[in-house]
């Protein structure tokens, strides 16, 4: 198929217009778009009017169902669709392969979604390449123009920087975008201007990638060492979190030069998890009905709140908040003093309609995290079943409360007959006035967004251009100069730097069956830590310790799980303890009484695990370490922890000559720090408990109240700790928070 063209207008002192099918208007001699198709200026193509003004003119002029439309979100789209791959598409009824298409054309599914469903917020899971995602942005954004209205589609991305998931090796040349720590590894760094540089390489790739909405920042204070998604936050620092929040905001959404900030660099910030996800009971997260409750033994509510309220929401530069907010899939437990219910928080009217949009005056969009709305699975192990609190209701009643207390979107439905029901049922309850009004103020704030970014002026890309920006060789070399200031030595035994072509021994990993995210089973895992190739770049390979000169150990966070189908079987009521030790793990002071409690699953409520055991499927990392001290007997022992989570490193301190603590790098990097080519300078932005009777005893939702691991050479293993070649870091960094 040959790729459709669009054209380009040039306005003396505006924005360039581009179009492949909607006519061009001249007036007062410049170029503006006539996306409705009447010859004449609307308020909505006017681009010298304001976004709120055109928002609100084009908000009026649509149809309830185009309005439905606005407020849903796509499931994740694959570029290409390929056989046996999730979330299956067609293309003229036929699988990729066989339809002889281009990579870039549009599915079957996708182009329904936007004809008969009205979407308009497509969310992009794999773009093969940079070339492809230009192209197939191009290929929305054409369809979409030929449709009623002209809207352009905003599309939106989980984050696609982590270098975890990234080669091992630093490369460069426009295959994939450039590469950054986790979260947890960019406050590591103790440096914001590191995090500037992030913002500004993500909505550069974005926008080149075609995407204007990001499903981050993870705002989260990670008050709960347990939890799985720990380590996209930027830590448990209140103010840290605060202030890299702000600044993630600040570069993604401003476009330089701009007097309101917006434009067409810019990219639409989606901040989570509203009034903050951190603090899951024991660990558990709410992806899982079984994880659904966020519990205050501490009553600190407050600091959970303050990245937002006084982050996200009152941003340095010109754009002056996030464009969008994302509560959480959890319960917040007790939080509710008005009205006393314990629901999921997008329908919680307390905390969206009360606090959100009442207390803070909070006007941007709500989203809805991903799947809500759909109807309980019978098995509370089960990776769905997220409508907590509210299952005796409908779909559509659901969607009905959500819209009532001020939620304006909905993540991942992307079926519009549940909308329209939830108005019709809206009508008859408020009146059809009111109900309009309601809609047509979600539309508003949709639409803004999509103002905001230029798209309605020009939403096309360059392809070529996409190609020199995405993982440019500037962008790839800061996202890899970050990775190196991320990672934390905690420990150095004059093991460290190894200069010189030694010999390393590097044992492989063995990680037990277990169940994966989606509560799948995955078999045993056999995995091989560094390649060969990218070894022998810096070192000679000894295939055994006793003929390697040092040995580097690549181990992870222990890997462990909350829930139990089995137990439950067993006639327990299926809770365990989640492990950030090795061994296993007895929990003798864990609660007697769970916080939080009730499921129309189960009839008990309560969930505690005291005096179970919990397991670690990779507790063979820990044997690694010993096993291969004992083998290397003086000979150095270098361990690398890749942490997920604060991990009780006392099993294996004694057995390490220097650790290393990274939170998502490339292989090559820990190879440059190993090697001496790099010097460690990162501080640990979490606390690293001493043992698990310090993490049963804390209170999930308070920051810093465990007691700190306490090595061999009496250094602690707090916030703000790290070494560097000359021993522990003591600078300007480790004083500006203070805990």
């Amino acid at each position: 198929m040959q790729e459709k063209k669009y054209r380009i207008y040039k306005n003396p002192d505006g924005p360039e217009i581009g179009t492949a099918s909607a006519p061009v208007l001249e007036v007062d001699g410049l170029y503006f778009k006539d996306l409705a198709g009447t010859g004449q200026l609307l308020p909505y193509e006017d681009w010298r009017l304001d976004d709120d003004t055109r928002a609100k003119d084009l908000a009026q002029r649509l149809s309830i169902e185009e309005i439905a439309g606005l407020m849903l979100y796509s499931p994740h789209q694959m570029v290409p669709a390929l056989p046996g791959e999730p979330f299956k598409a067609t293309y003229d009824g036929k699988s990729f392969p066989e339809s002889g298409k281009e990579k870039w054309e549009l599915t079957d599914q996708q182009k329904s979604f936007l004809d008969k469903d009205h979407v308009r917020h497509v969310l992009a899971m794999k773009l093969e390449s940079g070339e492809i995602a230009a192209r197939w942005s191009n290929e929305l954004q054409q369809f979409a123009e030929e449709l009623p209205w002209g809207i352009p589609v905003n599309v939106s991305s989980d984050p696609r920087h982590g270098a975890s998931k990234a080669g091992a090796e630093f490369k460069s040349g426009a295959d994939d975008v450039s590469k950054w720590p986790e979260g947890m590894g960019i406050a590591a760094t103790f440096t914001p201007e590191i995090c500037k540089a992030f913002g500004d390489a993500i909505s550069e790739e974005y926008r080149a990638l075609g995407i204007t909405t990001a499903l981050s920042p993870q705002v989260d204070l990670a008050t709960e060492p347990r939890w799985m998604r720990f380590e996209d936050t930027f830590g448990t620092h209140p103010d840290m979190v605060t202030e890299l929040g702000r600044i993630y905001c600040d570069r993604l959404q401003t476009t330089d030069g701009e007097k309101d900030g917006w434009g067409k660099n810019s990219v639409c910030a989606m901040a989570k998890h509203w009034p903050g996800g951190g603090p899951c009971e024991a660990g558990r997260d709410a992806h899982y009905p079984f994880g659904k409750f966020a519990v205050y033994p501490g009553q600190n509510a407050e600091d959970h709140r303050k990245p937002f309220t006084e982050g996200v929401f009152k941003l340095d530069g010109p754009t002056g908040a996030t464009s969008a907010i994302m509560p959480y899939y959890t319960v917040s437990w007790g939080l509710d003093k008005e009205n006393g219910k314990n629901v999921g928080n997008s329908y919680s009217r307390y905390l969206i309609h009360d606090v959100l949009r009442g207390t803070y005056q909070y006007d941007g969009i709500v989203c809805t995290d991903w799947g809500i709305t759909a109807d309980p699975l019978p098995d509370i192990d089960s990776f769905s079943s997220r409508c907590y609190g509210v299952e005796d209701l409908t779909v559509a009643e659901r969607h009905l409360l959500a819209i009532e207390n001020g939620v304006d979107q909905f993540g991942g439905n992307s079926e519009i007959q549940p909308i329209l029901e939830a108005y019709k049922i809206g009508c008859g309850k408020h009146g059809e006035d009111a109900m309009r009004a309601r809609m047509e103020a979600s539309a508003v704030r949709l639409l803004k967004n999509i103002f905001r970014c230029g798209l309605f002026e020009n939403p096309y890309l360059d392809p070529e251009e996409s190609t020199r920006v995405i993982g440019s060789e500037r962008l790839c070399k800061a996202g890899y100069e970050a990775q190196l200031k991320s990672v934390v030595m905690v420990k150095n035994q004059q093991a460290l730097p190894i200069v010189g072509r030694k010999k390393v021994y590097i044992p492989e990993r063995t990680i037990k069956a277990r169940k994966g995210f989606f509560r799948q089973p995955m078999p045993e895992q056999k995995v091989t830590p560094v390649s060969a190739e990218l070894t022998e770049k810096y070192f000679d390979r000894a295939e055994r310790p006793e003929d390697a000169d040092f040995a580097l150990v690549f181990i992870e966070s222990p890997l462990s799980d909350g829930y139990s189908s089995e137990d439950r079987a067993q006639g327990g009521n299926g809770y365990m303890p989640i492990s950030l030790q090795y061994r296993p793990y007895k929990a003798e002071n864990a609660r007697e009484e769970s916080i939080g409690g009730g499921d129309p699953r189960e009839d008990f409520v309560n969930r505690s695990y005291k005096g179970k055991t919990g397991t670690a499927a990779n507790e063979g990392d820990l044997d690694l370490v010993l096993d291969t001290k004992a083998a290397m007997g003086d000979k150095p022992v270098i361990v690398c922890l890749r942490m997920h989570n604060p991990t009780v490193v006392s099993e294996l301190e004694a057995s390490a000559d220097a650790i290393l603590i990274d939170f998502g790098v490339q292989a090559q990097a820990i190879f440059d720090l190993v090697s001496g080519k790099a010097e460690p300078s990162a501080l640990l932005p979490v606390q690293m408990p001493a043992n698990m009777e310090t993490v049963e005893k804390h209170c999930e939702d308070v920051p810093f109240d465990m007691a700190p691991y306490v090595d061999s050479a009496g250094h602690a293993y707090d916030f703000a700790f790290g070494m560097n070649w000359s021993g522990v870091i003591e600078d300007e960094r480790v004083r500006r928070f203070k805990k």
